[in-house]
């Protein structure tokens, strides 16, 4: 027992005087500086970081709402210059359609004036191409000097063609019986053989004229494509305006006359402009010079 107490007291002793040594080495730490805890540091460090966090998530969404409103924008602009390049391309048009429109009437008014005859410029306002009764309305009238029985001529893509007559007559409008009607009948000649017939209409202007009392013994002398034109007859037209071209040839044995197809120089469905023209005077228009029309363009 007595050496069971002296090493209890023994290890006792050692482990104070570690204790000691221990707490006397810490002591000499801090007072010597090697070992002081800057609290300030350390809660500056901490705050740091917190607040660089903060940041980063403050910027985050900044950039966030900053990408948002530049995609607003971006859109914003995109539909502005697609408005603007959908008002463009409607000037262009506009303007392509001006220019067809300025080649058209400076075609007409060099022809007008070019014109051994008064003429009057009219537009066509209105059709009825019903097949019994076919019309076509101009906006002129008796004011603008149109009386009845005037032939009514255009010119089209270059070409004149024969267009019909006029059939009645009010102040400020008139109505045409187009060459296509089934009662209009002109006295025409095939412009190479200078044969005599009579052209009259299908009853439709997609129906091709029809010429008759051309003699079968006259078939070698012309071909389809021949142009076929006014006589000048009857006082009805001017002398050789075109009316159509040959496009078919019929021989009929029961008939001395042949059965000619004619196809019209003038597209009706696209016209828009024609010339009454008052053939019993002469054209007092001033000629059109060459500088005029240079000028104009």
């Amino acid at each position: 027992m007595n050496r069971i107490k002296k090493s209890l007291k023994v290890r006792t002793a050692e482990i104070l005087l570690a204790f000691f040594i221990l707490l006397s080495g810490n002591l000499l730490a801090f007072n010597g500086g090697s070992f002081i805890v800057n609290f300030n540091t350390v809660g500056f460090s901490m705050v740091s970081s917190v607040q660089e966090g903060v940041a980063n998530v403050f910027g985050f969404g900044k950039k966030f709402v900053m990408a948002i409103h530049d995609v607003a924008v971006l859109q914003k602009e995109y539909r502005a210059l697609t408005e603007k390049l959908k008002d463009y391309e409607y000037m262009q048009r506009n303007n392509t359609e001006i220019r067809k429109e300025n080649e058209r009437l400076r075609e007409q008014l060099q022809f007008a004036t070019e014109l051994e005859y008064r003429n009057i410029a009219a537009q066509i306002i209105g059709r009825n191409p019903d097949n019994l009764y076919s019309g076509i309305t101009i906006g002129k009238g008796s004011r603008s000097g149109i009386r009845k029985g005037m032939p009514v001529i255009a010119i089209q893509n270059g070409n004149i063609g024969v267009v019909g007559k006029v059939v009645t007559v009010g102040l400020s409008t008139s109505l045409v019986m187009p060459v296509y009607d089934t009662k209009c009948n002109i006295s025409s000649r095939i412009q190479n053989t200078r044969d005599i017939g009579i052209v009259s209409g299908g009853g439709s202007y997609d129906s091709p004229l029809m010429l008759n009392y051309i003699r079968k013994r006259v078939l070698d002398d012309f071909n389809h494509g021949d142009l076929v034109v006014t006589s000048g007859e009857n006082d009805n037209y001017m002398k050789d305006i075109p009316i159509g071209r040959i496009s078919r040839i019929t021989v009929l044995d029961y008939d001395s006359s042949l059965q000619i197809e004619i196809d019209p120089v003038i597209d009706f469905m696209r016209l828009e402009t024609v010339l009454v023209v008052d053939h019993k005077y002469g054209n007092d228009r001033p000629k059109i010079e060459n500088g005029a029309k240079e000028g104009a363009e």
